[in-house]
């Protein structure tokens, strides 16, 4: 079921909730570049856990307005105006790889609402200290976040030319992308519906404009707008050692720096290892009773049924 919220400013949120709408509430915040049709579990999967999925496209992507000068922070603001319009008390968030640490600002900023936040193969802040932020990191990635640093202007000459590739064939986009992927990944999008999945949400994504991706990884590579060491709600961080997109240092960094944060790294996997532990983290991130893990999210091969 899809529907727009308006911001006080007239901005429109495009927003989708899947499983059972009476169930319990968690937002799943997609990665970059994404969109509200990212991954997810299959409706009838997410009804039978009883749970509530609300996805929504951060700005300038598919049909939600652009943000100019947004920050990870801001994410939290569109959060809890997504909710009150659905006259939410209390929710869990979930976000993956870019959406991550929007779904972290969501636990620092919103902690009133917040159960509790579960941020898979997540970057860390790019000021973070004692950390190498570009070790082990993809050239590509590493380009686009140095252009960032320069500013939006230099982001957009290092980001337009790959923009109109995906715009143009999101499906040779992806077997590109194949071929550079550690083993492990390659496995995951092998499968005919993860790249089904990945072509609707990249074309989703990028097919007004280039500005959403923009306006992430702007974000994302200058300051966050909060401290992550503040955070008070239940975290749980998931990563796969062999991730080239976002290393897994940073959520160790994490880790360290989020007094409530549970950490788990798997050896074997790396940036769509997510995906299969993506069901299971929705469903901890669903309860509202206590503070322990419960062994859900464990990464232990449960099939996430996905979308």
């Amino acid at each position: 079921m899809a529907w727009t919220v308006y911001a006080g400013d007239g901005r429109r949120l495009s927003v989708e909730q899947t499983g059972d709408l009476r169930g319990r509430p968690v937002f799943l915040l997609h990665g970059t570049p994404g969109s509200k049709l990212g991954p997810a579990p299959r409706p009838s999967l997410l009804y039978r856990m009883g749970v509530r999925l609300i996805t929504f496209d951060r700005p300038g992507y598919g049909d939600s307005d652009r943000r100019p000068g947004r920050t990870v922070r801001s994410a939290a603001e569109d959060v809890r105006l997504i909710a009150d319009a659905l006259r939410l008390d209390r929710f869990g968030v979930v976000g993956r790889s870019g959406g991550a640490p929007h779904a972290l600002a969501c636990a620092a900023l919103l902690p009133d609402r917040i159960a509790r936040a579960g941020a898979l193969v997540s970057l860390a802040p790019p000021d973070a200290h004692d950390l190498d932020w570009y070790d082990g990191m993809t050239e590509g990635n590493v380009q686009a976040y140095v252009a960032a640093a320069a500013g939006i202007d230099h982001l957009f000459e290092e980001l337009v030319g790959r923009f109109l590739k995906i715009r143009e064939d999101p499906a040779a986009s992806i077997v590109e992308m194949h071929g550079g992927l550690p083993e492990s990944d390659r496995w995951i999008v092998a499968d005919a519906g993860i790249q089904d999945m990945l072509e609707r949400n990249f074309a989703e994504a990028l097919r007004s404009s280039p500005d959403g991706w923009l306006d992430d990884v702007m974000a994302l590579g200058t300051s966050w707008g909060f401290d992550v060491s503040g955070i008070t709600v239940p975290v749980y961080l998931w990563h796969g050692e062999e991730d080239i997109f976002a290393p897994a240092q940073h959520t160790r960094w994490l880790g360290r720096n989020i007094p409530t944060a549970c950490v788990e790294v798997e050896p074997d996997a790396a940036h769509f290892g997510a995906l299969r532990v993506m069901t299971d983290t929705i469903g901890w991130a669903s309860r509202q009773d206590g503070t322990d893990r419960g062994g859900d999210g464990s990464g232990s091969g449960t099939d996430s049924g996905q979308d």
